[in-house]
């Protein structure tokens, strides 16, 4: 149950990890659907989401003794990568936001929460859950979980195929009912993940996902 070669035991505990994800989000809207926010909603999503997010990173740290890679490039071990991944996010982000603004292109979901309920507190809120917290929680899952668990070996046929599908998993992630911003949020799953199997560590999709989440906050 302990170990790679137990699919059974791999399948309870993303499904144990994806309940926790759940239960975020489930908080997230919950602290958003009422304006002005109120403090007792938001300690209770501090709470919450500190305790999965705590949780995520224990058992990924744990499991890496599982888990480990034949290397590991450090994220910043090239510059020209993280700089080139880095325009690519924020390029398309302002696109995507320029085609918002004269609607050939939907709005997130909580974007239209910001737009309906415009105010100070609540622009803060979303940048740090929709900018840091859930992107982080959500490459965990898409990215760093899955790959241990479902694509660990090394052949170009299974790093497609895992690219593929954490692309699909964060868009599911992310819960948007417009099939365009779907298809959008597959294509950006998937650059994270390409940039984690070219890295070889999670801190790199992690920061591309932060970078884009909070690029969508202040663009809305």
């Amino acid at each position: 149950m302990n170990t790679p070669e137990s699919r059974e035991g791999n399948v309870i505990r993303y499904a144990v990890y994806l309940v926790g994800y759940v239960i975020v989000f489930a908080v997230v809207k919950l602290v958003t659907r009422k304006t002005p926010l109120h403090v007792w909603d938001l300690i209770l999503f501090c709470l919450v989401a500190a305790m999965i997010l705590l949780f995520y990173i224990y058992r990924f740290n744990r499991e890496q003794r599982f888990f480990a890679r034949d290397f590991k490039l450090p994220w910043l071990g090239n510059f020209s990568a993280v700089m080139l991944l880095t325009l690519v996010i924020t390029a398309t982000r302002i696109l995507i936001s320029y085609l918002q603004a004269y609607n050939r292109i939907p709005h997130y979901d909580f974007q239209l929460i910001y737009l309906k309920n415009e105010s100070v507190d609540m622009f803060w809120f979303l940048i740090l859950v929709q900018g840091i917290i859930l992107p982080i929680l959500q490459e965990f899952l898409a990215t760093g979980f899955l790959f241990n668990y479902a694509f660990r070996r090394n052949t170009k046929q299974v790093a497609i195929l895992g690219i593929i599908v954490s692309g699909i998993i964060f868009s599911l992630l992310n819960f948007q009912s417009s099939l365009l911003l779907f298809v959008i949020e597959i294509i950006y799953g998937g650059l994270f993940a390409w940039s984690y199997l070219y890295t070889q560590t999670l801190w790199m999709p992690i920061y591309l996902a932060i970078i884009s989440g909070v690029l969508t906050v202040i663009m809305a």
